[in-house]
């Protein structure tokens, strides 16, 4: 997804859904072609189910040295860190691409402190202009200040089926579809696109 964004000359690209798939993490920012003024939303689920989250996470650091990137929290970022803290039931990312995770690290006590640094600095949603970038979504009816972080993360039906969930902005989000969808009034400054594994399908092609 691109979007120009007003008073900004750059393009500013949101990308969602990465789940550990590096290689073609790299052949997507390679195509994207960045100028210097672009900026990079990333919208979540770094790690997870895909062979290379380590490498991701290196990936992502690395690439935010060299242009404006923005890293959003996913519902598979927080269960890794409350594996990590030992909340109560976060056993479930057993069940949610944990195991792919700890092999690319090799054991859960190999994992670097700048990737837990990283993981605690991203952020639960970004706004810019008229829009706003979120894993999952928000609840209906509340402003975004009050938003509880487990909807941020977490969020389905409720949020999907509102034709407008948060008044006079875009919201676009990656989480639980298969493409890109956005929530907006009206508004034609945003291109469509698709979430990464569908874009890769062009990209291999």
């Amino acid at each position: 997804m691109a979007v120009a964004d007003e008073g900004h000359f750059g393009l500013t690209y949101a990308i969602g859904d990465i789940h550990g798939c590096l290689s073609p993490l790299k052949r997507l920012i390679s195509a994207l072609d960045l100028k210097d003024d672009d900026s990079l939303v990333f919208i979540g689920d770094y790690v997870d189910r895909g062979p290379n989250p380590r490498g991701v996470i290196d990936f992502l650091i690395a690439l935010s040295a060299n242009y404006e990137c923005h890293f959003i929290r996913g519902n598979h970022e927080q269960m890794f860190l409350d594996y990590l803290n030992g909340v109560q039931g976060s056993t479930i990312w057993a069940y949610n691409g944990m195991e792919t995770t700890i092999r690319s690290y090799g054991t859960i006590r190999s994992i670097p402190e700048y990737h837990i640094e990283f993981l605690n600095n991203t952020v639960l949603y970004y706004e810019e202009k008229s829009f706003i970038f979120v894993h999952a979504g928000v609840r209906p009816g509340i402003p975004l200040k009050k938003q509880d972080p487990k909807d941020l993360l977490w969020i389905r039906e409720p949020f999907l089926e509102s034709s407008y969930p948060i008044k006079s902005n875009g919201c676009l989000w990656p989480h639980a579809i298969n493409k890109w969808s956005t929530h907006s009034r009206g508004q034609d400054r945003y291109r469509h696109g698709l979430c990464l594994r569908w874009l890769l399908n062009g990209l291999q092609s």
